[in-house]
């Protein structure tokens, strides 16, 4: 992966790698410099108190959230309930697909 595409856009979908809120899902509200992003998620990480994290510390998925981006865009807010949705409709989408082989949680034994 290039140096260009692990930078986040806003509106973007990341996975929390390190800390207490590792595996987490959030969203990228802010680019701070090259090395800092602000995140929130709308339940735990409001909108008005997002978490400033380093970028070594998130996982950049694949999934730009169109009603974040736009709604950052043009009037510099989001409400939480657009941050819910969208990790919402992330997590439905893309990650269910990925796990749909894994329908018995490891539960399987030849017994």
């Amino acid at each position: 992966m290039s140096e260009a595409e692990s930078v986040p856009r806003i509106g973007q979908v990341v996975r929390i790698m390190r800390g207490r809120e590792a595996g987490q899902y959030a969203v990228v509200l802010k680019l701070i410099d090259d090395r800092y992003v602000l995140l929130a998620d709308g339940e735990k990480r409001k909108y008005d108190r997002p978490k400033k994290k380093n970028l070594h510390h998130i996982e950049v998925m694949d999934y730009v959230s169109p009603e974040v981006q736009n709604s950052l865009l043009e009037t510099g807010r989001v409400t939480n309930g657009k941050l819910r949705f969208a990790i919402t409709k992330f997590v439905n989408e893309v990650v269910t697909d990925l796990k749909k082989g894994d329908q018995h949680d490891g539960e399987r034994r030849c017994n």
